[in-house]
């Protein structure tokens, strides 16, 4: 696996962190690492962008490259229209992907959003620029109530274009899951027929670099570079027992 497309089932859900956490477990197992971001939106011109925060996590080893910008945080193609500047094709994303695998065993090019956000006017994805490179996609999950339907539709997405969903990583564990999250960790892979492969625990952006990177191995499957299981984690979070009596429904 030299290109890894990590692509988030929505916003704001732990996929610049999940992208971090995996160059660093490979740059802790020895692997050279280039991440690309292909669009990156709602940052100016001089502002870090989501690049530059996996390689403050990742550690100065991971190189890092973006294609294109613009300063409101919105689709790619709608941002670019809104700025009137050129947007992406799926070509040029795999161009550079390409470009960077000659000299990194490992490329993670992060997404923008979901699966199917449009990068151009003809209404190409990142799912276009997988199939041009021929690379599997890691899906990043969120924990709660929801996370079943928008997996499970990420991963018909990828198969109905011929593409290979790697697994799932669950991008912000909670530190107090509740009941929706902790059965959802044991119905993810069953829902989205995709192994699940890691699960990031909340807040792990904020911690300081170097323990950011000496924890990163633990949060992931081997073969993400990591140590995590999966059998386990879900002994650890199974959910309790339904119980033996519950409350009358209302009005009986």
């Amino acid at each position: 696996m030299t290109v890894l497309i990590v692509s988030g089932t929505g916003t704001e859900i732990g996929k610049t962190v999940v992208t971090a956490a995996v160059a660093a477990a490979a740059v802790a197992a020895g692997r050279s690492v280039a991440v690309l971001k292909p669009a990156q939106t709602g940052v100016g011109p001089h502002e870090p962008g989501d690049a530059a925060e996996v390689v403050r996590l990742a550690g100065s080893a991971v190189t890092a490259m973006e294609l294109a910008r613009y300063p409101e945080p919105l689709a790619p193609d709608t941002a670019a229209r809104r700025a009137g500047l050129p947007t992406l094709a799926p070509a040029q994303i795999a161009e550079a992907a390409r470009r960077l695998s000659e000299d990194h065993d490992l490329v993670l090019v992060e997404g923008a959003g979901g699966l199917l956000v449009r990068f151009d006017e003809a209404g190409n994805t990142l799912a276009d620029a997988a199939r041009l490179l021929d690379a599997p996609t890691l899906i990043v999950a969120q924990a709660g109530l929801g996370t079943l339907n928008s997996t499970t539709l990420t991963a018909e997405g990828l198969r109905a274009r011929g593409l290979a969903p790697l697994g799932v990583v669950v991008g912000s564990w909670p530190q107090s899951a509740d009941l929706a999250a902790r059965c959802n960790l044991a119905d993810l892979p069953k829902s989205s027929e995709v192994p699940l492969l890691g699960a990031v625990p909340e807040g792990s952006g904020t911690l300081p670099p170097e323990r950011f990177r000496a924890a990163a191995p633990s949060w992931l499957a081997p073969s993400l570079s990591g140590t995590w299981s999966a059998e386990t984690f879900l002994t650890t979070w199974s959910p309790p027992p339904y119980p033996a009596t519950s409350p009358s429904p209302a009005g009986v």
